[in-house]
């Protein structure tokens, strides 16, 4: 009989590099105290272990004209926004990763899909780190009308794999919800629960058995300090979806957005609200927004950006102050950093504003992050409306990318950012003006075509007629 060998090696928790040897700093990712020691017991493959894994015991090639090419239906997720997200449901089979900062809803999101899905399908909720009785006191508690509790909804609190999976083969459901990756682990590894090998081995076994049975899998995940997935790269690639549950803490608006989506479209978002009775769908998020705008203020602008194929109207406010010390501060909220610095030098330097000696901060209402550039009018013309103390058209929207030397730049989907202004009650559009021809503007609602951040400021402070 062959003996076992061990020896040891050390494992990057951030990026899954290998090293013979320990080291301060992680040579690939530059992370530091990342390297964890892991034993390794080299044990002799026989010849009927080989080539056994994989999604099935046999495979055989085929020609792609021969494939089935028929579109599975979808399962119906009765939660409108999380079914958005997904691409229209649920596709049989699929793996699907939520992740997000903690204590930002994850587990409550999910235990409420888990308990509508559980009307029409078997559902088995596997938690690592709450007990069946907590889970059911938040179950309760998300119950707002007088229903029982659905009985097609098992609950196990479990971390071994190879238990949950037993589970799994005896109950047969139809969704399985791991809560969480970071906290399952497969007996055979010597690493902890949570380390880059488990996670990585954890999430190939889930990912085999959606593919080989047809069970959907939604897998929660804890992120770094820096906002990342933690645990290794290689989990965002076995999973077919990817989704972030964003939003302050300290705000009720928390949004879903999909980074990844074999099946749907990328970047999609779904908007919740925090309440009492659990995450409560935002069927309308641009007029939720805007509901505590204050109408003639002084550094307010309305934006409208585009989060995946939705249009979303979102205030931006900027606040000019004269600076009390040497440099003046640049502090943007929902902004990129970079972004605010580049709009206050055009400013500076084409518009004439003199923002040096200003400290400069910027804030999008409700929490929500803006990351395209058509929104650089709006941040530019609120930053400008409170140097000036003139207040902007209430009724107008301001669309556009600023380049650096002061011109205006069209972005995409224009049409559609225009139509749900206007559905909002707006009445006129600050834009750049069209060079290519493309789809006629909607009438009902006034375009201002401008050039250059001059001309699209001066119609900003223009007078209602």
């Amino acid at each position: 009989m062959a003996k076992t060998k061990t020896h040891t090696r050390y494992v990057c928790q951030q990026c899954g590099r290998v090293a013979a040897m320990y080291m301060g700093k992680c040579p690939q990712c530059s992370s530091f105290d990342s390297m964890v020691e892991e034993v390794i017991h080299d044990e002799p493959v026989s010849k009927s272990q080989a080539n056994v894994r994989g999604l099935s015991g046999r495979s055989q090639p085929r020609p792609i004209s021969e494939v089935s090419g028929e579109a599975e239906d979808r399962i119906h997720l009765p939660i409108g926004e999380f079914a958005r997200v997904l691409g229209g449901g649920i596709v049989p089979g699929s793996i699907i990763l939520v992740s997000g900062d903690p204590g930002i809803g994850k587990s409550t999101l999910m235990l409420q899909m888990a308990m509508e899905m559980a009307k029409v399908q078997r559902v088995l909720y596997v938690s690592g780190e709450e007990s069946e009785r907590q889970i059911k006191m938040r179950a309760v508690r998300l119950l707002t009308d007088k229903k029982e509790l659905p009985k097609n909804l098992l609950l196990v609190t479990e971390t071994n794999l190879e238990v949950i999976l037993n589970h799994v083969r005896d109950s047969k459901p139809d969704l399985l919800i791991v809560d969480s990756i970071q906290t399952v682990y497969l007996s055979e590894l010597e690493s902890s629960p949570g380390s880059v090998s488990q996670v990585r081995e954890c999430s190939s076994h889930l990912r085999e058995l959606a593919k080989s049975s047809g069970i959907s899998v939604f897998m929660i995940g804890h992120v770094t300090k820096d906002g990342a997935i933690a645990g290794p790269r290689v989990l965002e690639h076995i999973v077919d979806t990817v989704l972030y549950l964003e939003g302050d803490r300290f705000q009720a608006y928390r949004l879903l957005r999909s980074v990844k989506n074999r099946f749907g479209a990328t970047s999609e978002v779904g908007v919740f609200e925090m309440r009492e009775g659990g995450m409560i769908e935002v069927t309308n998020p641009s007029e939720a927004f805007l509901a505590e705008r204050l109408i003639n203020a002084a550094g307010s602008a309305i934006a409208v950006t585009m989060e995946g194929t939705r249009p979303i109207l979102v205030e931006i406010q900027g606040l000019t102050s004269p600076t009390q010390f040497g440099n003046a501060r640049r502090t943007p909220n929902g902004v990129d950093f970079n972004r605010l610095l580049l709009i206050t030098a055009v400013l500076t330097r084409r518009v004439g504003l003199k923002l040096s000696e200003h400290d400069v901060f910027v804030n999008v209402v409700g929490g929500i992050q803006i990351d395209e550039p058509a929104a650089d009018l709006a941040i530019a013309a609120a930053i400008a409306s409170s140097w000036k103390d003139v207040p902007i058209r209430a009724e107008a929207v301001l669309i556009g990318e600023i380049g650096l030397a002061g011109e205006l730049r069209m972005p995409g989907q224009m049409v559609a950012r225009l139509k749900e202004a206007q559905k909002l009650g707006f009445k006129t559009a600050i834009v750049p003006k069209a060079i290519r021809k493309g789809d006629e503007y909607p009438k009902g609602i006034e375009i201002i075509e401008v050039r250059s951040l001059d001309q699209a400021l001066d119609a900003a402070f223009k007078k209602e007629k």
